[in-house]
């Protein structure tokens, strides 16, 4: 693959998907772009092939340790092998008004009895 997206959510089968193991299996022309949750790539792994060209680069909307960002990160961004940006992939005015529709329309069906699409916690009832 060139080019690997990431867009799962971090849960215990997901906890560094993308391991040492799984990055050393990808060619060096690979780029991965992780906008999901930080904990699916291992870090420590994904700097060290960055930093030693086994991976062409990386492009990170989320981090491992949020809000935290390891300053390995900061220096390959300088070197031009990884973008970094501030857990903003969501932050569009039609990104921010689909999450508000979501929320009115969660309230109302939970005030009409229902259960709401979107809940997190089972509601006890």
């Amino acid at each position: 693959m060139d080019i690997i997206s990431v867009n799962c959510p971090h849960t215990p089968a997901t906890f560094h998907l993308l391991s040492a193991r799984r990055l050393a299996l990808l060619k060096p022309e690979t780029i991965i772009v992780n906008t999901a949750r930080g904990q699916v790539i291992d870090e420590e792994a994904l700097i060290r092939a960055l930093a030693e060209d086994k991976l062409a680069g990386a492009g990170l909307d989320v981090f491992e340790h949020e809000p935290a960002v390891r300053p390995e990160f900061l220096e390959l961004a300088r070197k031009g092998k990884a973008v970094i940006l501030p857990h903003m992939g969501s932050a569009t005015i039609e990104g921010r008004l689909e999450m508000g529709d979501r929320v009115i329309i969660n309230i109302r069906t939970l005030c009409d009895g229902h259960r709401p699409p979107d809940r997190v916690l089972p509601i006890d009832s």
